[in-house]
Formats: C-alpha cells, sequence, structure tokens
C-alpha cells in the first residue's frame, strides 16, 4: 500500500509561516518622508527657431544670411550659449543636390557647440 509522506510538506509551511511572521511586522512599519511641494511651472517661452539653409554648392546661410565655416561656429556656439532655457530649434534645409559631407559637417559643428534640438525641413 502506497502512502504520501506530508512530513516534508509540513516543515516547508511551518518555515513559511515563521518567514512570514517575522516579517510582517517589518512590512507594516511606516517611514515618514518630508516630500516637497509642487509648484506650478512657470512658462517659458522657447526661442525663435534657426533657419540654416545649404545649397547644392555647399554654402551655408544662417536665417538667410551666407556665412563661412568659422563664422558658423561662432554662430552656433552663441545661439547654444543663450541664458540656461532651452535651446532654440536649428532647422537644416539642405538641398537635394549638395553633398553628403556639407551636411555631416553642419551637424557635426552643431552638435559641438551644444546644439541638441536639430531637425530638417524641406522647402
Amino acid at each position: 500500500m502506497a502512502e504520501i509522506n506530508i512530513i516534508p510538506l509540513c516543515d516547508v509551511l511551518l518555515v513559511l509561516l515563521i518567514i512570514f511572521m517575522v516579517t510582517a511586522p517589518a512590512l507594516s512599519h511606516q517611514i515618514d518622508l518630508d516630500l516637497p511641494q509642487a509648484s506650478p511651472p512657470t512658462p517659458v517661452d522657447p526661442p525663435a527657431p534657426i533657419d540654416l539653409a545649404i545649397d547644392p554648392s555647399g554654402q551655408v546661410f544662417w536665417n538667410g544670411d551666407p556665412a563661412d565655416r568659422t563664422e558658423l561656429r561662432t554662430l552656433m556656439t552663441a545661439a547654444a550659449a543663450v541664458g540656461s532655457g532651452p535651446k532654440p530649434l536649428l532647422r537644416i534645409d539642405a538641398s537635394g543636390d549638395c553633398d553628403y559631407q556639407a551636411v555631416a559637417q553642419v551637424l557635426a559643428a552643431a552638435r559641438n557647440a551644444g546644439l541638441d534640438n536639430i531637425g530638417f525641413v524641406r522647402r
């Protein structure tokens, strides 16, 4: 006659009961936290976006004005250093006939200057 041995089952249940009896008081202990009160956010106007166009010859135009590479770096650094608020949106309009290298140089200059908010537009 085969019988089921329930002694190991009782041992496991007793161990679980002891674990729950020890951990239950620790779970009901409250911790007092002093959290800061929420204040309404102050609205910040985003800065005006920067339009940067690249023509088929690789010439760069900053808000419609032609700019060479050194002037472009200076303009980008100045635009990124404006206050502690959000950085301006750099909208790049690259001609379909321009070289990829010209676009890559503009993107690298923008990244090095600290302009992270970059978008591509097509006009």
